[in-house]
């Protein structure tokens, strides 16, 4: 077995030979080889290297013979972590992300607002407290997992786990508790179609979207079902179905994910990339801002559809207009300049279009609780072949009648019941 050790003189950048090829070059290289006739271990001695006007100074191991074993790896040890129970609570916050499950909660709440039935504060508030908890349930296991990669990232190496603050034990506990409690007040307070909806979302966010952010860029696309669905839950939670409606607030939610993650990832390429995330920023660039633009215009023309599905009036789509073409520019902008300023306005700028544009979806809602009209049920109509959706929703615009029209009407139903009190 035989030592190389080798010195490289300094010299300018760019005019230093690799240091595979050194060895082809006399003139760079200085080589001494003993004579070794049994394997031992060598004595240690220092290894300077000069590249440029960096200078690395290595120190060499002891060599390990190659018919030698690993030693035996050092039996695991726990380590006790100190629970300070007046942090408990912000520490809970944190494990469960609570802005984002705060945007989450607002957006399943836009879907029960939005939807053609009565209000229930108690349907209400379960269907809220129920996506909460499945919420932090899904932010805690997320966590759990990627303790490795967030300890690379600047942005994420001060979480919870990765300073050790809580224990994995006591992190899959908490995310289990919260499952079950959030899925339970979903099935039991609101309905079984709510609860599958939170079960499904909790799966694709723990076990498919979180592991595919190592392997594919399409974990985008999973993350924004992810975030499409909280609506769907609201309106399901406050209806018992899924309308046309519903699809229509989800697929804005869907597209909304598109130009607000990827201005946001834009600047954490590093990080992703150290951690080595399959990020679109990082693996496509190009691709990263063409979906931003195109999923921006997705946006207008689903906002321009609502009023013809009944979901707003036509106001709604005037009002939301100049909303999404700012938005639509400012997606534009980013394609062309691709740089950190224009991310950040297009990722600034999104965490104001979302609330502002549900903001004037539920001013310009098309059916109200309060303003829905009772059927008219006549003699020679059977009663029993009513359906639902006419005891919930009133007749269209077109189909409406004239004021004096609906005042004979009425006052013809009060002569009738009068005279079969009679």
């Amino acid at each position: 077995m035989a030592l190389l050790l080798c010195t490289i003189k300094p010299c300018g950048v760019g005019t230093v030979p690799r240091f595979a090829q050194s060895f082809a070059v006399k003139r760079w290289t200085k080589t001494q080889i003993p004579k070794v006739r049994t394997i031992e271990k060598t004595p240690k001695r220092d290894v300077t290297l000069a590249y440029g006007n960096i200078e690395i100074a290595a120190f060499a191991k002891d060599a390990i013979p190659a018919t030698s074993s690993l030693p035996p790896e050092k039996p695991l040890t726990w380590t006790e972590i100190k629970l300070d129970l007046k942090k408990l609570p912000q520490q809970y916050m944190m494990l469960s992300k609570i802005r984002l499950t705060s945007l989450v909660v607002m957006t399943s709440c836009a879907g029960y607002a939005l939807a053609p039935a009565a209000y229930d504060h108690k349907t209400f508030l379960a269907c809220s407290l129920g996506t909460a908890l499945v919420s932090c349930a899904a932010n805690a296991v997320n966590q759990y997992h990627e303790v490795p990669f967030d300890a690379q990232m600047n942005r994420t190496k001060n979480r919870i786990l990765v300073r050790q603050l809580l224990s994995p034990l006591h992190t899959l506990t908490f995310a289990a508790a919260c499952g079950v409690g959030g899925l339970s007040a979903l099935y039991f307070g609101v309905n079984g179609l709510t609860a599958s909806l939170g079960a499904l979302n909790l799966f694709l966010y723990t076990s498919v979207y979180t592991p595919l952010k190592r392997v594919s860029i399409l974990n985008t696309w999973v993350g924004s079902i992810v975030g499409a669905i909280p609506p769907l839950m609201g309106w399901a939670g406050c209806t018992g179905g899924l309308e046309s409606g519903a699809w229509i607030l989800a697929g804005i939610l869907y597209a909304w994910q598109f130009p607000h993650f990827n201005a946001l990832s834009w600047n954490l390429r590093p990080d992703y990339s150290k951690a080595g995330y399959r990020m679109m920023s990082v693996t496509h660039p190009k691709l990263c801002r063409v979906t931003s633009v195109r999923y921006c215009a997705a946006i207008t023309l689903l906002s321009t559809a609502a009023p013809y599905l009944d979901v707003t009036n036509h106001y709604f789509a005037l009002e939301s207009l100049p909303l999404n073409a700012y938005f639509l520019y400012l997606a534009y902008k980013f394609y062309q300049e691709s740089d950190s300023a224009s991310s950040r306005k297009l990722f600034r700028f999104s965490l104001i279009h979302l609330p502002a544009l549900m903001i004037l979806m539920l001013v310009n809602k098309k059916y109200w609780s309060h303003s829905i009209e009772p059927p008219v049920i006549s003699g020679d109509v059977d009663s029993s072949n009513i359906s639902a959706e006419q005891l919930v929703r009133p007749k269209k615009d077109s189909e409406d009648e004239d004021l004096p029209s609906k005042l004979k009407q009425l006052k013809g139903l009060v002569f009738t019941v009068q005279a079969e009190t009679k």
